[in-house]
This record gives structure tokens, C-alpha cells and sequence, in this order.
């Protein structure tokens, strides 16, 4: 059975960094990876995406400061986020598309930037 587990999540201050992490388990067969967010009292949005042509895509208010990457010796998907600003705020999820096409979702990662 396919599980997603993120880490990472904390607390920041504006222009700090975080990385978060997803690690799969049960398959590496994925067919897309990616990172949504939900910002309180907001829709659950699309943060970067990648895919197994190692294609990559961004929501263009994280463009230049987010990086998403995948680790296949670790089996994870990962976010580096940079530059933080309050608006980053939110609950991150880490999403992965199977060959078999499942999608999956993990529990989720609490993310605050706040002075």
C-alpha cells in the first residue's frame, strides 16, 4: 500500500527558508509528484509539480523562491522553499500520481511565516 508521509513543516520568519520533505512508500512507480497548499481559510492550490520526464511547474507566486525535486535513492519528493513571505502560510500536502493512476495524498505539513 502506497503512503506519503510529509516532514519538514514549522515555523519561519519572512526571507527564512524551509525544506520539506515527502517520503513514499510501498512504490516508486510514480507517474507525477507535487505540493499543494491550503492557507487557512482558503482552496487547497497547486504549489510545484513535477513529473517522471523531469519536467517541473510552479504556481507563479512561489517561482524563483520554491524548488521542487526528487529523490529516487530516497524515494521522496522534496520542496525547498526560500524567501518565505507570510503568504506561504498554509498547510502543505505532498501529492503523487501511480502508473496504475491512484493518486495519494499525505496527511499534511504545517507551514507559518511570521515575524
Amino acid at each position: 500500500q502506497v503512503k506519503l508521509v510529509e516532514s519538514g513543516g514549522g515555523l519561519a520568519q519572512p526571507g527564512g527558508s524551509l525544506k520539506l520533505s515527502c517520503a513514499a512508500s510501498g512504490s516508486r512507480g510514480f507517474y507525477s509528484m507535487a505540493w499543494y497548499r491550503q492557507p487557512p481559510g482558503k482552496e487547497r492550490e497547486l504549489v510545484a509539480g513535477w513529473s517522471n520526464t523531469e519536467a517541473t511547474n510552479y504556481a507563479d507566486s512561489v517561482k524563483g523562491r520554491f524548488t521542487i525535486s526528487r529523490d529516487y535513492d530516497q524515494n521522496t519528493i522534496n520542496l525547498q522553499m526560500d524567501n518565505l513571505i507570510p503568504e506561504d502560510t498554509a498547510v502543505y500536502f505532498c501529492n503523487a500520481v501511480h502508473w496504475n493512476a491512484q493518486r495519494y495524498w499525505g496527511q499534511g505539513t504545517r507551514v507559518t511565516v511570521s515575524a
